[in-house]
């Protein structure tokens, strides 16, 4: 047990990829799919054993720190804290649902399908337990790969085009926060450790430069407007795994990126360039509210509401007030339940159906009633009802925000209220009404399976909207932190490096 529990962040990074060599050795689709599902419990138990064991008392638990390449004094370095418990628990959570849910699809290649999952499983497991900054880069990159082999190989008509679109926009940020790791490894005098790189008092200058490299990559990848174009079109051509799996832990890098590197990193530059972000946040959360309005397709509408949600979570990211980055942190997580839950149910309409237009449904309560209500529950958590996980962050993030800007924390209030109207408005029109299209009038309800994959997330919108302060609390530690170091360097604590 000494043994698991001394390697548990290094178990649980890689137990992924055990899956790769038995689903090699076997030709049997159903084999393979069931090899992969299992493969992923694994991970999900080594997540609830670091729940089991966290204390969340010192800055970074479970730390492994074993030379790498020690010429460029490079370090396989690894740690856990409040902010990235959740994301792991998150993603260990979210993938077995993932695979139970492609069951039936793809019917080629799905050797290959399943392999993608489980390496990109292991690239974000990676980034978020990562203290060397060669080494989350390794793992931010090593993500890039399976994700546009998934969307290029598996998704929709325009596929090729929505992957490469992916790829050149992650990649171009990359390039410069690339740049800027080797900037900062230069001025700390040739170490990558995230710890020591924490006590290093830049220069406003040095900070802003930098800051803006790395801001540009993260703000990619949230994505903050008006870097969100590559998304729609990522999250509408994508498989409906890949899209879950986009919208429930992908898009979270930025936000975590935000949180673990740039405020701590670079707190001068943030607190003069915070009004900006808020700036951007809430535009982005009225422009993507009001982009889902007018959409006709279930999946782009789903898509465009993430750039809504996620500008909450920029929005209390850069309050820089213990709720706001506390409610934050808990967004990522209601985002990834809720909105994943979403795709799933556009994934399983399309599959009887195979339209995703709003237009083509109408009284679907009648035929498909449990489909309905499971519908009906995740809409309600994704805008923001009281009793559902949704509403906590929110909450938290409008009271942080209001602290610093009332007018910032009145706009998010209208991105609520648009939510609602588009969200209600799609269950209204595809739901209720007349069945009066012969094609709906034979679809199937959810099978077994698919309702046993929807209810674990609707018992965490549930379990989250009732009792938010088991994960609040593990996160308190790292939040005073976060704003205690900010807040020490960036009022002149600075060497002038």
């Amino acid at each position: 047990m000494n043994f698991l529990d001394n390697h548990l962040l290094s178990l649980l990074i890689f137990s992924p990829l055990a899956g790769i060599l038995p689903l090699s050795l076997v030709s049997n689709d159903r084999l393979q799919r069931s090899i992969a599902f299992l493969t992923t419990l694994i991970p999900l138990a080594l997540s609830l054993r670091l729940l089991a064991l966290f204390q969340g008392t010192s800055p970074f638990e479970f730390q492994e720190v074993v030379p790498w390449l020690p010429l460029f004094n490079v370090y396989y370095r690894l740690g856990l804290d409040g902010f990235s418990l959740p994301l792991v628990l998150l993603t260990t959570f979210l993938m077995p649902i993932i695979f139970l849910s492609c069951w039936e699809e793809p019917k080629k290649k799905i050797r290959q399908f399943l392999v993608f999952f489980l390496l990109l499983q292991t690239g974000m497991l990676g980034v978020f337990a990562s203290l060397d900054l060669f080494l989350f880069y390794v793992f931010w990159e090593a993500m890039l790969i399976p994700m546009y082999f998934l969307i290029g190989l598996w998704g929709g008509p325009r596929r090729v085009y929505a992957a490469l679109k992916f790829v050149l926009y992650t990649m171009v940020g990359s390039l410069l926060m690339l740049a800027a790791i080797l900037a900062l490894y230069s001025l700390a005098g040739k170490t990558f450790n995230l710890l020591d790189l924490y006590r290093l008092g830049l220069s406003e200058t040095k900070q802003l430069l930098l800051f803006g490299a790395f801001a540009l990559a993260f703000a990619v990848k949230v994505p903050l407007f008006p870097f969100h174009t590559w998304l729609p079109d990522a999250h509408v051509e994508a498989p409906t795994a890949g899209s879950v799996i986009l919208a429930g832990v992908l898009l979270k890098m930025g936000t975590y990126g935000f949180v673990r590197f740039a405020l701590p990193l670079f707190p001068q530059a943030v607190e003069r360039l915070a009004p900006l972000f808020m700036i951007l946040s809430v535009i982005g959360i009225v422009y993507g509210a009001l982009v889902s309005m007018v959409q006709e397709d279930m999946k782009k509408l789903v898509a465009y509401s993430s750039v809504s949600h996620l500008g909450f979570v920029m929005l209390g990211i850069f309050s820089l007030t213990p709720q706001g980055i506390a409610g934050a942190t808990l967004q990522m997580v209601n985002h990834g339940i809720s909105t994943g839950a979403l795709f799933l149910l556009v994934g399983m309409i399309y599959e009887r159906r195979h339209s995703r237009q709003i237009a083509d449904f109408g009284g679907l309560a009648s035929s498909m009633p449990i489909f309905a209500m499971l519908f009906l529950i995740v809409s309600l958590s994704s805008l923001g009802l009281p009793g559902t996980n949704g509403f906590v962050g929110e909450f938290l993030i409008l009271l942080g925000t209001y602290k610093v800007g009332p007018l910032f924390a009145a706009i998010g209030g209208i991105g609520i209220i648009f939510a609602a109207v588009y969200l209600l408005w799609m269950v209204r029109r595809v739901f209720f009404g007349p069945l009066n299209k012969k094609e709906n009038r034979m679809l199937r309800d959810l099978t077994p399976r698919e309702i046993g994959l929807l209810l674990p997330l609707v018992f965490l919108i549930f379990w989250i909207g009732f009792y938010p302060g088991f994960l609040l609390k593990r996160m308190d530690n790292a939040v005073n932190q976060l704003l205690e170091n900010t807040v020490y360097f960036s009022h002149g604590n600075t060497q002038n490096n």
